[in-house]
């Protein structure tokens, strides 16, 4: 089974690294080290898309961010190997269920391809020994009073079991959404924030106070208060050991006493998680108030 988890995450690097370019089954094949039927078939099984699909689905997601940073709707199609402007606006109308021209003049939330790796799942599926306690960096940090665009769960205080009551696509509506911090994030709700029969757990967008616009269908706004955190930073890691990174940062932040700076933690306010990137080392945000 490993040898066929690495084989089809051997052909999503290869489509990323190739995305601009040309794709044959047959490209696919020889990364995927097995026959073009075999490679389809089994890329087919572990995304649950056909390469062709999945490449189109990236492709219009990249085009989708271009046009939202200004570029022009033909330059993002030939950017991403469309050759006509036909053609990108009825795929990119299909995708997202908007016209790209019209995306570009009001950039509504859409459903951008988050292309999750398979060897990352099958990794998180896996209890892993710890090793050595990483280096963790912490700082005071203030967040702004603010609101927050967020889509609730049903029952979920954790990642794994929000994505099966929600799917993890919505993380690719809110990729696509602007936020005052830059990028999406997780929070554990206190009990003042969670709705009857809904979750701790959430995923959303930071939004400026003053923020008025339509929110899509299905998601709630909440206000927040300027309050301080305390930012806990581990060290970068390899993207498929993510599990551990998180861990090792729980343990870190388990054994941490606010007290010893003058501050407690604050209950009243939501946990906040950030996507673990490699590059930078894993980051949760912990609420805390002067002692």
């Amino acid at each position: 089974m490993e040898d066929k988890i690495f084989a089809v995450q051997r052909m999503q690097d290869y489509i990323e690294v190739h995305l601009e370019e040309e794709i044959t089954l047959g490209d696919l094949a020889q990364a995927a080290r097995f026959s073009p039927w075999y490679a389809h078939r089994l890329f087919w099984q572990e995304t649950g898309l056909n390469p062709a699909a999945y490449i189109r689905k990236m492709r219009l997601s990249q085009a989708a961010r271009s046009i939202k940073s200004g570029v022009s709707v033909l330059d993002a199609a030939l950017s991403v190997g469309f050759d006509s402007a036909d053609g990108f606006t009825r795929a990119f109308r299909k995708e997202f269920g908007i016209n790209p021209a019209q995306y570009a003049k009001n950039p509504v939330p859409i459903g951008l391809f988050v292309p999750y790796g398979v060897k990352y799942r099958e990794t998180a599926r896996e209890s892993q020994p710890m090793e050595n306690l990483q280096s963790v960096f912490i700082q005071i940090v203030t967040k702004p009073a603010r609101k927050c665009v967020i889509k609730r769960g049903i029952k979920a205080d954790n990642y794994f079991d929000y994505c099966m009551e929600v799917g993890c696509d919505v993380w690719g509506l809110l990729t696509s959404m602007d936020s005052i911090s830059g990028e999406p994030v997780c929070m554990l709700l206190p009990n003042s924030l969670i709705t009857p029969g809904t979750s701790t757990y959430v995923m959303g967008v930071e939004k400026p106070l003053d923020f008025a616009s339509v929110i899509p269908e299905g998601f709630d706004v909440i206000e927040l208060p300027e309050s301080d955190y305390l930012m806990f930073q581990g060290e970068p890691f390899d993207e498929e050991k993510y599990c551990d990174a998180i861990e090792a940062l729980h343990i870190a932040i388990d054994r941490y006493n606010p007290a010893a700076i003058g501050y407690a933690w604050d209950s009243t306010q939501p946990r906040i998680q950030l996507e673990p990137i490699g590059t930078r080392g894993y980051i949760e945000l912990m609420p805390v108030k002067k002692a």
